[in-house]
C-alpha cells in the first residue's frame, strides 16, 4: 500500500540547477533497465497465509479486514474537505491526480477488505489495483502542479491506465506460468523517489516537503511491519504486522490529505 508529493498549488519558484531536472528521467530509465535485467519477480510462496487468523465480529481474518476502514475514512475526509476547493489556484492543477488518489483510498478499503476476507490471487487483484491507482494519482498530481502543465486529467488517465496494466501484467503472467511483479513494484517505488526530487527541483515550500517525508516514513514503517507479520504477532499477541501495515499506510495517506487541507486553509 500508498501511496502515497509537492503540495504547492502556487506557481513554482525559480528552478534549481538545471542538472537536477535531469535526475528524475535518468533515474526512472535506470530503474527500468535494472528491473529488466534483474528478471521476473514472483510473489513469495505462502503469500496468502497471514499470521492473524482470528475471526472478529463474524469476519474471518477480522483484524486484517477491519483495519482497512481507515483508508475509506481518509478518502472521504479528503473529498469532503477538498472537493469544494478544487477550482482554487492552490489545488486546481493537481486536482485530477488527487481525486484519483482519494478514490483509490476508498477503493483500497473495499478491495483490501475483500481480499483479506478470502485471500487468493483473484481477490488480490482488487487489493493491488487501487494501491496502484493511488500511486498513479499522486504522481499525476505532483507532476502537473509543479510543472503547471494544465494537463491534469490527461496525466491522471494515462498513469491510471499504466497502473491497471501493471496489475494485469502480474495476474496474466501468473496465469501463463510465471508471475511477474516488476511493473507493480516499480509503480510503488516511483512516488517515493520522484516526488521528493520534483519538490527539490521546483523549490516546493519546506512545510510541504516535510509533510511528504513524514508520509514516506509512515509508508516505510508499513512495509517493515508487513515483512515482520508473523514475528510481530508472536511478540505482541494482539496485533499482527500486516494489520500494523494497514494502520501505518493509513497514517501516511492521512498526512498527505492533512497537508492538502492545510494548504487550502492557508491560502484563503
Amino acid at each position: 500500500m500508498v501511496s502515497v508529493l509537492s503540495f504547492s498549488g502556487r506557481k513554482p519558484r525559480a528552478k534549481t540547477s538545471g542538472w537536477l531536472l535531469w535526475v528524475p528521467p535518468l533515474l526512472v530509465g535506470a530503474m527500468i533497465v535494472a528491473f529488466y535485467f534483474y528478471g521476473s519477480i514472483s510473489q513469495p510462496l505462502g503469500y496468502h497465509h497471514f499470521a492473524d487468523q482470528r475471526m472478529i465480529g463474524g469476519v474471518p481474518h477480522g483484524a486484517d479486514v477491519w483495519s482497512n476502514i481507515g483508508f475509506a475514512l481518509v478518502g472521504l475526509w479528503g473529498f469532503i474537505r477538498l472537493f469544494p476547493k478544487r477550482h482554487q489556484p492552490q489545488l486546481r492543477q493537481g486536482w485530477p491526480g488527487y481525486a484519483l488518489f482519494l478514490l483509490a483510498l476508498i477503493g483500497t478499503a473495499a478491495g483490501s477488505g475483500f481480499y483479506h476476507w478470502a485471500p487468493d490471487n483473484f481477490h488480490l487483484i482488487w487489493d493491488r489495483l487501487p494501491i496502484a491507482l493511488a500511486c498513479a494519482g499522486l504522481l499525476a498530481a505532483v507532476r502537473c502542479e509543479t510543472r503547471r502543465t494544465g494537463e491534469g486529467w490527461a496525466a491522471a488517465a494515462a498513469l491510471g491506465i499504466i497502473a491497471i496494466a501493471s496489475v494485469a501484467w502480474w495476474y496474466i503472467s501468473g496465469a501463463l506460468g510465471q508471475d511477474d511483479l516488476r511493473p507493480y513494484i516499480l509503480l510503488q517505488c516511483l512516488p517515493l523517489v520522484l516526488i521528493p526530487l520534483w519538490q527539490s527541483a521546483y523549490r516546493v515550500p519546506m512545510a510541504d516537503r516535510k509533510a511528504f517525508l513524514l508520509a514516506i516514513g509512515c509508508y516505510v514503517l508499513a512495509k517493515l511491519a508487513e515483512l515482520g507479520d508473523g514475528a510481530l504477532f508472536n511478540s505482541l499477541q494482539f496485533i499482527s504486522g500486516h494489520t500494523l501495515k494497514h494502520l501505518f499506510a493509513t497514517l501516511a495517506a492521512a498526512v498527505i490529505v492533512w497537508r492538502l487541507t492545510e494548504r487550502v486553509r492557508e491560502n484563503k
